[in-house]
C-alpha cells in the first residue's frame, strides 16, 4: 500500500500545470500503462506455466518408473493372468482414447471462447468509432459559445 501512496503523491507532485491535459488522454496514458504491464508480466507467466507442466510431467514419469519396480517385485508373485492384463490395456485404452478426446473437446471449446471474445472486442471497437466519428461530427457544428456555425 505504501509503494501505491508514493506513486500517487510522486505524480501528483512532479505534474506540470502547464500539460496539456485532457480526460481522454488520461485514460489513454492509463490503459497503457496498465497493458504494457501485463504484456511484461506475460513471458514469465508462460515460462512459469511450462516449467510446472514440466515438473509435472516428470513426476509422472518417476511415478510409472517406480510402478514398474513394484511390479515386477510384488505384482508377478500374484500370478496375474494374461488374458486379465490384455483385457486391462483394452479398457485403459478406451479410457485414454475417451479422456483424449474430452482434451480436444476442451482445447475447441477455449479456442472458440477466445475467438468470440476477440469478435466481440471487434464489434465493440466498430461501434465506438462509429459513435466517436458521430458525435465528433455533431459537435463540431456547433460553436463555443453556443451558436451553431
Amino acid at each position: 500500500m505504501e509503494k501505491v501512496t508514493n506513486k500517487v503523491s510522486n505524480s501528483l507532485s512532479s505534474s506540470d500545470p502547464s500539460n496539456d491535459l485532457s480526460f481522454c488522454g488520461i485514460l489513454k496514458n492509463g490503459t497503457s500503462d496498465l497493458i504494457q504491464k501485463l504484456e511484461s508480466e506475460m513471458p514469465s507467466l508462460f515460462q512459469e506455466y511450462s516449467d510446472l507442466y514440466t515438473r509435472y510431467l516428470h513426476s509422472i514419469h518417476d511415478y510409472y518408473a517406480s510402478c514398474n519396480i513394484v511390479e515386477h517385485q510384488f505384482f508377478e508373485k500374484l500370478a496375474i493372468k494374461p488374458e486379465t492384463l490384455r483385457m486391462f490395456d483394452i479398457f485403459f485404452k478406451s479410457y485414454t482414447n475417451l479422456l483424449e478426446s474430452h482434451f480436444d473437446m476442451t482445447s475447441n471449446i477455449l479456442r472458440s471462447y477466445v475467438q468470440f471474445r476477440l469478435s466481440i472486442i471487434d464489434s465493440l471497437d466498430h461501434v465506438s468509432h462509429s459513435w466517436i466519428n458521430f458525435w465528433s461530427k455533431s459537435f463540431s457544428q456547433y460553436s463555443p459559445n453556443g451558436y451553431s456555425k
